[in-house]
């Protein structure tokens, strides 16, 4: 059976399911709670026009297409805004579209031809969506494909642990060993004994060391490149927001903290690329090399 899916008129949506907050814009890079973004529909802003105001003034404000504006506001069909009337604004360029019940991640992303992770993220990790925001194919989708492929470029290549270890989960989607639930494994598991130190893939700045949701003890580090590391489950932490580290810096110890995936002691480890979306996960063996 073919996919199918319809596109969400968003005034309905907003005033129906209550999905609109005046939160700041929504980026992968910021870490929830429960180690997710965010949804993208709960980060739209409410804009009240003012006199002299233009939809392409409007537009250009919060860096959107026009088109974006008209399609979340069907009043604004024939190109004019009325002063003191309200706006939906979306975080991003794209449409809000309804799933058909039964429909997984990866059928909707290959619909839309984006990766599955970021969508998945991108809407806050639910399990089973009605609606979910799709950022637009010609300008985002293309940003993140250009960026990673910069990204990769960059000279980041080390080892988070002294010695060569097996993964215990690789990156990908998964099945994971405990549920048997399929997911999205944005990292890999390297497997080590608790207390074994952990160490720094490259030169970088401290960007978060705490406690954070289902990654437990985690350490992030920004490199060159737009480049970003990231080091959960850790037993201790080593290092502090805003520290310079150099490639082989120990920045915490090995533990079980969080969430793990695996039953045994190990390393959760990710790269990230920065990209119009905020920090899309990498696969993590690209940039890994002892």
């Amino acid at each position: 059976m073919a996919f199918r899916n319809r596109v969400v008129l968003i005034c309905s949506l907003v005033s129906g399911f209550g999905l609109v907050s005046t939160v700041p814009h929504f980026a992968i890079a910021q870490v929830s709670d429960g180690s997710c973004p965010t949804s993208a529909l709960k980060s739209f802003q409410r804009h009240k026009v003012e006199s002299g105001e233009t939809l392409e003034r409007i537009a250009q404000l919060y860096k959107l297409d026009p088109a974006t504006l008209i399609a979340m506001n069907p009043g604004l069909q024939g190109g004019r805004v009325a002063v003191g009337s309200v706006l939906q604004i979306p975080p991003h360029d794209g449409i809000v579209v309804e799933v058909p019940r039964g429909q997984t991640w990866r059928a909707i992303a290959t619909r839309y031809k984006i990766r599955p992770d970021v969508l998945f993220e991108l809407n806050g990790c639910q399990k089973n969506p009605r609606v979910v925001f799709v950022p637009s194919k010609n300008r985002t989708f293309g940003q993140i494909s250009a960026q990673a492929s910069n990204a990769s470029t960059a000279k980041l290549a080390g080892y988070p642990l002294p010695e060569l270890t097996k993964e215990a989960l690789p990156y990908g989607w998964q099945v994971n060993p405990n549920t048997g639930k399929v997911f999205f494994h944005s990292g890999v598991e390297l497997l080590a004994a608790k207390g074994t130190p952990v160490q720094a893939i490259g030169s970088g700045i401290v960007a978060f060391a705490g406690e954070q949701g289902t990654y437990g003890k985690l350490v992030i580090i920004n490199h060159a490149g737009d480049l970003q590391s990231r080091y959960a489950q850790l037993d201790s932490i080593k290092v502090s927001v805003g520290q310079q580290v150099k490639k082989g810096d120990l920045v915490g110890t090995v533990g079980t903290t969080g969430t793990p995936s695996s039953n045994q002691p190990s390393l959760h480890f990710e790269v990230r690329s920065k990209s119009s979306l905020g920090w899309v996960a990498q696969d993590p063996n690209s940039y890994l090399q002892k």
